[in-house]
């Protein structure tokens, strides 16, 4: 007797999984990977302090391998892939030579006749552009939140939460390292430091927000209408 297999007919009423088409800039996002591999091998390498460059790179070490993991059913907008190349550059030379001692920031501190380095300010500054761009894209992607006046207030309240976050990381580091952790505080003295860098961050955001926001409306629809980010907008 022969033995015919059961077939099952799907639901009329099921949802069809999005399908998301093949990305284009896949050749230039693996660049840009090997580029950040390369220059996370040499900022290790050629650190004096591997303690303090391991603190300063650890977001970056979570970010991309979950970058990925995620970037076929999640691709970013190009924006937000650049700003998360240059600012894991920031991080990782700020690993490397620790932020009070950056060369770059010592010529600034020359140019301008600053009183210290100014290196750590521009981490600060990208840890509020890029996070607003992903908070911003995963708002408005997820049709979470309704009205511009809204959504920037929720950005800007996202990043001045990580901002937070991170100072109270630094401050934990400090408790449990010691003095093991001043290159990593990177204070150079100054007393005012976390009310600076959680400044400098928000102004992140907020140049975000006024300069590069039609930018990455573009950009979203872009993918949009490649098919790479099905829109959940409500009609």
């Amino acid at each position: 007797m022969a033995i015919v297999p059961k077939l099952h007919r799907c639901s009329p009423n099921a949802m069809p999984m999005p399908l998301i088409a093949p990305d284009s800039r896949r050749p230039w996002l693996i660049a840009a990977a090997l580029a950040l591999i390369g220059v996370l091998v040499w900022t290790f390498l050629h650190t004096h302090d591997h303690l303090t460059w391991l603190l300063e790179v650890f977001p970056a070490l979570i970010a991309l391998p979950l970058l990925a993991a995620t970037h076929r059913r999640y691709p970013l907008t190009t924006l937000l892939y650049v700003g998360i190349f240059w600012f894991t550059i920031v991080l990782m030379i700020g690993g490397q030579y620790t932020y009070a001692k950056v060369p770059l920031g010592f010529w600034v501190q020359d140019w301008l006749g600053l009183q210290r380095n100014p290196y750590d300010k521009l981490g600060h500054f990208m840890q509020g552009v890029v996070p607003a761009l992903a908070a911003r894209e995963i708002l408005l992607r997820g049709a979470h939140v309704r009205g511009p006046k809204m959504l920037a207030f929720l950005v800007l309240c996202v990043v001045m939460a990580i901002s937070a976050t991170y100072e109270l990381i630094e401050w934990t580091a400090a408790v449990l390292l010691g003095q093991s952790a001043d290159d990593f505080l990177g204070t150079q003295g100054d007393p005012w430091n976390t009310q600076s860098d959680m400044a400098f961050a928000g102004l992140g955001a907020i140049v975000m927000l006024g300069l590069l926001r039609r930018m990455h409306d573009r950009q979203i629809g872009w993918l949009r209408t490649k098919g790479l980010a099905p829109s959940n907008t409500p009609s």
